[in-house]
């Protein structure tokens, strides 16, 4: 899947890259190349790839740290699992088997919130649920062991706030903007510069419009690493840890589930 998407990229680039090709062709035929290039001009592309790499940098930091999330969030709702789970084991009279229903639900609703399906506000709520249990709980439980469940809880709240973050907030707006503009008048400036020979000129307009535009969107598809529910979304960290974790707490659910109705 990665690997079609960044054919997808690819051709997307090389697509508009023949767009700004052929309009070069065009202006040469009908001789309307009216800039010569010089310094400044190598000065602009220098400072445009400059103001990329910025951007790059900026977003790469957001993205790194994107790539753990989704095995802390597995982390965490297998280490409240399992604390309830040991609660059941040591008081066979502890009724844990819905709380560890509501953490499987609870993984799966993630899994569809990350593609949008449910809303941020409501996977919060259904978070919240799991407050009740572990005061339900508390009977059965060391106080330790209950704080230790609610500090789990925070963290998991913590880490979904931050994927909405993430997700919601482009970085440096207006460093998009600039860097858009730039790119836009590089290229026309590509398409009316006169370089003699024109196979010359063909080869620099390419191959300066193809690096410009190809880390302009490579840029702007960094800056969500988790647009799964975007159909022009190339690069998005795995899920793969989370869903590992939700299918061993689906497991685990159902066991505990069968081994309460199993007759002694």
């Amino acid at each position: 899947m990665r690997i079609h998407n960044r054919f997808r990229l690819l051709l997307r680039v090389s697509a508009v890259v023949a767009m700004v090709v052929a309009a070069k062709l065009i202006i040469h035929f009908i001789g309307w190349e009216i800039l010569s290039i010089n310094p400044l001009f190598s000065g602009i592309v220098a400072a445009n790839v400059f103001l990329m790499g910025f951007l790059l940098s900026g977003v790469l930091a957001d993205f790194k740290e994107s790539e753990r999330i989704p095995g802390e969030l597995g982390a965490c709702l297998e280490n409240l699992a399992q604390e309830v789970r040991g609660i059941g084991i040591a008081k066979p009279e502890a009724n844990v088997n819905s709380c560890l229903i509501l953490l499987s639900q609870l993984g799966q609703d993630i899994l569809s919130w990350f593609h949008k399906k449910h809303r941020t506000a409501e996977l919060l709520d259904h978070l919240n649920d799991l407050t009740p249990q572990f005061a339900a709980m508390e009977q059965w439980a060391q106080a330790t062991l209950i704080a230790r469940l609610k500090q789990e809880q925070s963290n998991l709240r913590r880490t979904l706030i931050r994927i909405h973050t993430i997700r919601e907030t482009s970085f440096v707006s207006t460093g998009y903007l600039l860097a858009d503009i730039i790119t836009i008048l590089l290229c026309v400036g590509l398409v009316l510069a006169k370089i003699e020979p024109f196979y010359e000129s063909l080869f620099f307009v390419s191959v300066i419009s193809y690096l410009m535009i190809y880390l302009l969107m490579l840029i702007r598809d960094l800056d969500n690493p988790f647009g799964y529910y975007e159909n022009d979304s190339w690069e998005d960290v795995s899920l793969k840890p989370l869903e590992d974790a939700v299918s061993r707490l689906t497991q685990l659910s159902g066991s505990t589930h069968l081994q309460a109705k199993k007759p002694i």
